[in-house]
């Protein structure tokens, strides 16, 4: 026996099971790994993705989500509802509540008084939509980007209903939907990863709802397919320089010698997850020229700085990660997620939504613009929202000047520009309470199922064996792009 074989499987007891394991075939490895089956046959490059997709032309080669997370106030900023002046402090109607159930933070009130926004709204674009004082450039972009005021949810707290949105179920352990497009489609580029998230800061309150790396990871996918995080400071990438003493060539020859050891254990044990370590190695060692180009933002001109305002300077601010998500889907970054804390204003949305609407109202304006100039936007899918809304009522203190909003379920707003999608429309539509939809309801399985099918995926064909079921992210239920949605 060759004596590196020897080290290889004494290294641990787990590669005597796995080697007892062979015997029975890849297929029951994967299943006793929780793998699927399929996973065995994707390229170890990671860049061809599956030999189906796309089931059709796409709108879209790549998308940039920007995701509000804590979820906005829809009636203080997209959902204009006038008649609700004439309600204050009255209280919400049955008729209307509909015995809904409540969070833990306002179950125990004895009241449910109305709070209409204490913002003005003012109409823009052709349609003139009404949209909030707080998202003045949002009214620029109006006639680019298709609002939607009818989206709702079955999850009542962030982080079921984060999870729920962004994998498609609300326990935690099913693949994003960054990894499903890595995963069905591949990389357009060998140098960056086909997934990046950032997390820029906030400008409200400083606490806010946790963020957890499983709602940009892989799941039962293999792990190449995850979310890279882009760090605010040090390294965009956690641990992307040389340690002290080590150099490009001295890091080169150890890789080589690591993949060596891994293409074994591949060969003794079958496990598609060792192919996805050796190929992550590998781009992480092509990142360490090609990531910090990506980031240097000295090599925009003045005139673009300008347009995403004076925070695109600071490192790990909304605009600055607006402008690095162009700067990504420029060199072929398939899915950009951006998630902004900060917008669950409980209590003192007088103070903290304003702050909140100025970190993303004119970078969120800059980033489609930038697009649209580049010649961009027609290929490239742009998706602001957030996992669900806030309530009509009241939380906590009311005054004409301030008041604080619980979570709402039922409704909420998101827009969607670029690829695929029809602009300068409104879709959807709610009652006098934004409360419950009364036109046209898109269920967040809905919404997904529009975003796959701008990049040219039929969201019931992708799906992957596990646990029994044919998991899609989509779900089990009859859920459809929203054809209205679509150009």
């Amino acid at each position: 026996m060759d004596p590196r074989n020897e080290y290889i499987e004494a290294i641990t007891r787990r590669h005597f099971f796995q080697k007892g394991a062979l015997g029975l075939g890849a297929a029951a490895l994967a299943s006793m790994t929780d793998l699927p089956a399929e996973a065995a046959k994707l390229p170890s490059s990671g860049i061809g993705g599956l030999p189906n997709l796309p089931h059709f032309a796409p709108k879209a080669k790549r998308a940039i989500y920007l995701f509000a997370a804590g979820a906005p106030c829809q009636m203080d900023l997209f959902d204009y509802k006038p008649k609700m002046a004439d309600w204050y402090d009255k209280d919400l109607p049955e008729s209307i509540r509909q015995g809904q159930r409540l969070t833990t933070m306002t179950s125990g009130q004895s009241r449910f008084p109305i709070a209409p926004s204490k913002f003005k709204f003012s109409p823009y674009g052709e349609n003139g939509t009404m949209l909030s004082e707080l998202i003045p450039y949002h009214g620029k972009m109006i006639d680019d980007i298709a609002l939607v005021q009818s989206v709702h949810t079955e999850a009542i707290n962030h982080d079921p209903a984060i999870t729920y949105i962004c994998t498609g179920n609300q326990l935690p352990g099913r693949p994003s939907l960054g990894s499903w497009l890595s995963y069905g489609l591949g990389s357009m580029n060998s140098n960056l990863p086909t997934f990046v998230v950032m997390t820029p800061n906030w400008s409200s309150r400083r606490d806010a709802q946790a963020l957890y790396n499983r709602l940009w990871g892989a799941g039962f996918l293999p792990s190449k397919h995850s979310g890279v995080s882009l760090r605010k400071s040090g390294d965009p990438i956690l641990f992307l320089s040389n340690p002290e003493g080590i150099d490009s060539s001295l890091r080169r020859r150890m890789l080589d010698s690591v993949a060596k050891i891994n293409q074994e254990t591949y060969r003794l044990s079958g496990d598609p997850e060792t192919q996805s370590r050796i190929s992550q190695y590998e781009m992480a060692f092509r990142m360490q020229s090609s990531v910090p180009e990506l980031v240097d933002l000295k090599q925009e001109s003045q005139n673009t700085l300008d347009m995403y305002g004076p925070e695109v300077n600071k490192p790990g601010t909304f605009a600055a990660s607006c402008l690095l998500a162009r700067r990504m889907v420029e060199r072929d970054v398939r899915f950009v997620q951006i998630f902004h804390r900060g917008w669950d204003q409980h209590g003192n949305v007088a103070r903290d939504l304003p702050a909140q609407a100025k970190d993303v109202d004119q970078p969120a304006w800059a980033l489609i613009q930038d697009l649209k100039m580049r010649g961009m936007l027609d290929d490239t899918l742009v998706v602001f929202g957030g996992e669900f809304g806030r309530t009509i009522y009241s939380q906590g203190g009311l005054s004409k000047e301030n008041y604080g909003r619980d979570h709402h379920p039922r409704c909420f707003s998101i827009w969607m520009a670029g690829g695929g999608i029809k602009p300068g429309i409104v879709y959807g539509e709610t009652d006098e309470f934004s409360y419950n939809i009364v036109k046209d309801p898109v269920h967040i399985a809905d919404l997904n199922a529009t975003i796959l099918h701008c990049l040219g995926i039929d969201h019931r064909k992708l799906s992957v064996p596990f646990q029994g079921l044919d998991v899609r992210l989509t779900g089990v239920e009859d859920r459809s792009p929203v054809k209205e949605l679509l150009v």
